[in-house]
């Protein structure tokens, strides 16, 4: 019976219960304001007529930190550099004179107007010395019979500001360097690409240096055709001097086959005989065209740069590439 009387006292004490804690009202909100849209579309208006903001370097952004970036590249790279000359590598002559005339412009005085910092000058020129150097050691053991115009223009592709600023913005050189504009221009990112070569020169000495430019640089030549870098006026002509050289009797072109010369779209074959044998074919949409490309065919023949030429042997440490040879078709 006791039990009985408990049980029905529970619901008075529970409404006690409820009774003492403070009334909870809810109400719904919109998650955003009602002037957010008109705003937002004002904003979007003025950014469409002034255009996008410019860019800023990376260094001046959140969360940036000098040392452990440059620390850090030597890292990805899996290189030992010298700290020191790595952020020398960095700085441009032309950010130490930005960065004290906009000190002047602040009217401090003189001691704190003069950045004691050395650019990457020199590192420049020794990095810039030792690559075409070492290019010139590596293109003339591998392609003995390509002229000196050809290793010239193999080197001047190589070095030149295309190629090498491709290179830098993918190892992000070109977020570690300090210049007075940005986006880096083209001179300036070669030249600290340069200075990089330098810095890891003066570090660890030629070998990593030479691994450094053949893993990077030379690579680049994958997939490219001879006459895409180095450009020839008259191949034909080119083509005699080196049959002269030879002495082999001169190239005789023919009209080996056409196809459409009735139509906007004709396709000429012209084929190159010396002592009745042929040694070359090309293609084109005249004669005259077709009897070039033959001619730059005999070229690559010649030269050992053909498509189906052997590879360099990427993972040999040496200095010097085994010199390359043309595999029969």
């Amino acid at each position: 019976m006791a039990a009985l009387l408990g049980c029905r006292s529970l619901p008075g004490a529970f409404r006690q219960t409820l009774a003492a804690r403070p009334t909870v009202l809810v109400t719904q909100t919109r998650g955003k304001k009602r002037w957010m849209r008109s705003y937002i579309m004002v904003m979007e208006r003025i950014k469409k007529l002034e255009g996008p903001a410019p860019p800023k370097p990376r260094s001046q952004q959140p969360n940036w930190d000098l040392h452990a970036e440059v620390e850090a590249f030597g890292h990805r790279l899996q290189e030992n550099f010298n700290l020191d000359l790595l952020k020398t590598a960095f700085i441009n002559h032309c950010y130490i004179t930005a960065e004290e005339s906009r000190r002047q412009d602040l009217k401090l005085d003189k001691e704190s107007i003069k950045l004691n910092l050395k650019d990457n000058q020199e590192l420049s020129e020794k990095g810039s010395l030792f690559v075409t150097a070492y290019l010139q050691d590596c293109f003339s053991h591998a392609h003995p019979n390509l002229p000196d115009d050809g290793i010239e223009a193999l080197i001047s592709y190589v070095t030149g500001p295309q190629v090498v600023c491709h290179v830098a913005r993918n190892l992000a050189v070109e977020d570690l360097t300090l210049s007075a504009e940005f986006p880096v221009p083209q001179e300036i990112l070669q030249s600290t690409f340069f200075a990089v070569v330098g810095a890891l020169l003066q570090s660890n000495g030629t070998e990593k240096a030479d691994l450094f430019i053949r893993d990077f640089l030379i690579t680049q030549l994958i997939g490219k055709d001879l006459f895409e870098m180095w450009s020839v006026i008259n191949p034909m002509g080119l083509l005699v001097e080196e049959l002269k050289k030879r002495n082999v009797s001169l190239p005789e072109p023919r009209l080996t086959r056409q196809s459409g010369s009735g139509t906007v779209l004709p396709v000429y074959f012209v084929g190159l005989y010396s002592d009745k044998q042929l040694i070359a074919e090309g293609p084109g949409e005249t004669v005259l065209a077709a009897e070039e490309e033959a001619a730059r065919v005999a070229l690559r023949k010649i030269y050992g740069y053909t498509e189906n030429r052997r590879p360099w042997d990427y993972s040999s440490p040496t200095r010097e590439p085994q010199t390359v040879e043309a595999l029969s078709s």
